[in-house]
């Protein structure tokens, strides 16, 4: 019998699971629209034939042209950017703005109204942000409880900072953010675009956006998991910031905030460095004016990360695995894996329904152990609580999971190979 967990908590706020009818697999796979997977991307060509990577939630495959566009930065125009005005320099700094301009077009955005800023990563990015807002202009802060630890921290240390209380919401089973208008009065609202624990999206995320501008709040998103697939769900929102991980949109590892200018203005610097100045003296400094971007970007910056983004977003542009779109793609795929992953017997799954990220466990068995011996089969899934401790531990009250999560490199053949091993595996075992 397959349990999965409820559309809604019991009273005490503790999911009750309920039970589902078990159906066969091979009318799972029927129910799949067709992926051409009999070859890889050819951009994934380094892959050997039997590894099976089914961790894109934590970082994705980069595909050549990605690869290719770090090295030629490595070995053709070594330079950094924004310092210097010999050949290599000028061309780091056209490649440089190309790319902001990539993530602003992704977005629909409009360099008239945001800043594209480079970090490490997103959990840098949120901490940039609400490290720096401003005293006295906010009531609270407001998150949700399935929030991964790089939201669910920062709102902890930033409300403790500003003197605020600090809200936590639950959301609904489609990934919608349940509040209470009232609540979101002068709020700073910090939550996912797509959760990394069963991909669910953010449905509501423009009437959040609005109820929030209409109380003098803030929406900052948390776009990780929601940029490389889910991107459409972001064009041209009016949320003041979104946070997200090249490495989880098959560039380099790179973090990157897309800011609104009025957001960005209104922070009160306190990290800063070289890059960010137009002039020093003993006492003071001068921030720099004409470049609103560079007010997150303290140091010396990641130039060839920041170049391979630029590379990453043009092939998703561009790339169609199986003649498919790559949201097509993705979605044929997680249909596949979610069907599968529901037939075998005695695995309790997260999701409500397909996605690209899907989480499960079975009750008698460690999934840490599992892991292990999937790998044997170089089949690689996450294990644990992926960084989101709260939700799945303190308040579901779950053991550690196994995670399979799916990119573009990912094809029909590596998602059978996955649940055949699965199924053998627990069966042996039970």
């Amino acid at each position: 019998m397959h349990i999965f967990l409820p559309d809604a908590p019991g009273p005490d706020g503790v999911g009750v699971v309920k039970r589902a009818g078990l159906f066969g697999r091979g009318a799972a796979r029927e129910a799949s629209a067709p992926v051409d997977a009999a070859s890889r991307l050819a951009d994934f060509g380094y892959l050997e034939p039997r590894e099976v990577y089914l961790d894109a939630a934590c970082q994705s495959l980069r595909p050549q042209p990605v690869i290719d566009a770090v090295d030629e930065y490595y070995t053709s125009y070594n330079a950094c950017g924004g310092r210097v005005k010999y050949a290599w320099g000028k061309r780091v700094d056209e490649e440089v703005a190309a790319t902001r301009s990539a993530v602003l077009d992704r977005l629909g955005l409009s360099a008239r109204s945001h800043a594209v800023s480079f970090t490490l990563n997103t959990t840098y990015g949120i901490n940039l942000l609400l490290q720096q807002l401003p005293q006295g202009r906010f009531g609270r802060i407001v998150t949700s409880h399935a929030e991964h630890n790089s939201v669910f921290l920062p709102t902890m240390t930033a409300a403790k900072r500003l003197g605020l209380p600090r809200l936590v919401l639950d959301r609904a089973p489609d990934g919608a953010l349940i509040f209470d208008p009232a609540q979101l009065e002068r709020a700073v609202v910090v939550v996912n675009a797509a959760s990394n624990i069963d991909g669910s999206t953010l449905t509501n995320l423009a009437g959040l956006v609005r109820e929030t501008h209409a109380r003098g709040g803030i929406v900052i998103l948390d776009a990780a998991q929601a940029m490389a697939h889910e991107h459409a769900l972001l064009r041209g929102t009016d949320a003041d910031a979104i946070c997200f991980s090249a490495h989880k949109t098959y560039g380099a590892s790179l973090g990157v905030i897309v800011t609104r200018l009025e957001l960005l203005r209104s922070l009160e610097i306190g990290f800063v460095g070289g890059g960010m100045v137009t002039d020093v003296r003993e006492d003071s400094f001068d921030l720099v004016t004409d470049d609103p971007g560079a007010l997150l970007e303290p140091g010396l910056q990641a130039w060839g990360e920041i170049i391979a983004l630029g590379r990453a977003l043009d092939w998703l542009g561009h790339v169609r695995p199986g003649g498919l779109s790559p949201r097509d793609h993705i979605e044929s795929l997680s249909g596949r894996l979610f069907e599968g992953l529901s037939a075998i017997p005695g695995l309790v799954v997260l999701n409500h329904g397909a996605s690209p990220v899907i989480s499960v466990y079975a009750p008698k068995q460690d999934s840490h152990r599992l892991a292990v011996f999937l790998s044997q089969q170089q089949i690689m899934v996450r294990s644990g609580y992926f960084c989101a401790h709260h939700e799945l531990k303190e308040r579901l009250g779950l053991p550690p999971l196994l995670r399979f999560s799916l990119g573009l490199h990912s094809t029909s053949a590596d998602i059978d190979r996955a649940h055949d091993a699965l199924a053998r595996l627990l069966k042996g075992l039970s």
